[in-house]
């Protein structure tokens, strides 16, 4: 049960209308900090592996695994692809060690800021399974894995933020979408997962994943966002969009 349904139950029926159509909560939480991290698309530690022809607008980057394990080409990326050493997709790779190696903190420090952040506007939200609800800017928590089986919408303002934690996977179907209203923007959603990430095909997600392990955009899925994995990405035929700033 969320903070703003125990609160309608106890001030009757009309509350409760006006908790579900909300757009927002109260206090919606503050941004989580990407530092270095955030100037990248795609960042992961062990590689990101393809399947031809995927297209990446922004930065790509992999630290500490070589340069050698970006699998993506030239013609796939919009932006500059960033290895620890001379290997790699050329000519638009460019070694920048220090710089992976800051951006690789930051990407940790991140997925711990939104993890640690407390007192959720909603928790266990419901059971886990979030496919055809409009979501509220907010803090979620759940203890378990996350479905969204079917479309779902994020509301609210420009200035509004989501975090959602999630302790077990994050699964989405394929053929599903997910949509913003009123001025949400992508950069304000932020997925931390503990598990896997997986990003059904022809589906479209939204937001920044800050993953523990491995995330995986699935044939003819896009991603409007940032995918910062602390193992593996996999794309196939994969349009992964940095969000705008």
């Amino acid at each position: 049960m969320t903070k703003r349904e125990s609160v309608g139950r106890l001030m009757g029926p009309m509350a409760l209308l006006l908790v579900v159509c909300g757009t927002g909560s109260a206090a919606s939480p503050t941004p989580v900090n990407l530092g270095k991290a955030g100037t990248f698309a795609i960042l992961t530690k062990t590689g990101i592996t393809d399947v031809p022809t995927s297209a990446v607008k922004g930065d790509v980057g992999t630290s500490p695994i070589t340069g050698a394990a970006i699998l993506l080409t030239c013609t796939e990326v919009t932006g500059t692809v960033y290895s620890v050493d001379p290997s790699g997709p050329m000519p638009c790779r460019v070694t920048d060690a220090t710089l992976l190696s800051a951006a690789v903190g930051d990407m940790d420090f991140a997925y711990t800021d939104a993890a640690g952040r407390t007192s959720p506007d909603s928790t266990e939200l419901g059971a886990g399974e979030i496919g055809g609800k409009t979501l509220a800017s907010g803090l979620y928590k759940w203890g378990t894995d996350v479905s969204i089986s079917t479309d779902v919408t994020l509301s609210g303002g420009p200035n509004d933020v989501w975090i959602f934690q999630v302790a077990g996977p994050l699964n989405q179907a394929s053929a599903t979408n997910m949509t913003l209203a009123g001025g949400a923007l992508a950069k304000n959603i932020f997925w931390q997962v503990a598990g896997a990430v997986t990003i059904g095909s022809t589906s479209h997600f939204e937001g920044v994943v800050l993953g523990k392990t491995m995330i995986a955009v699935n044939t003819g899925a896009s991603v409007n966002g940032r995918l910062l994995a602390q193992t593996a990405i996999t794309l196939q035929m994969s349009p992964v969009t940095q969000p705008a700033k």
